[in-house]
């Protein structure tokens, strides 16, 4: 079974809140060039989860320590 690791876990570790988090990874979303991972796993409307040590979940980490 796959671990998954959430946008609320993630916030918990880094001392971030949640609503400032989406707006980071949206516009990281956005940014197809510097994160290409992470623009090809957003779905809209569907929670902010990534398979632990994927590729997407490190952009993400990296896009919401900026």
């Amino acid at each position: 079974m796959t671990d998954i690791v959430t946008l609320k876990a993630i916030c918990e570790e880094l001392k971030i809140e949640p609503r400032e988090a989406r707006e980071r990874l949206r516009a990281a979303a956005s940014d197809a060039k510097a994160y290409p991972e992470l623009a090809k796993a957003r779905k809209p409307r569907t929670p902010w989860q990534w398979i632990k040590g994927s590729a997407d979940e490190k952009e993400a980490r990296n896009a919401l320590k900026k």
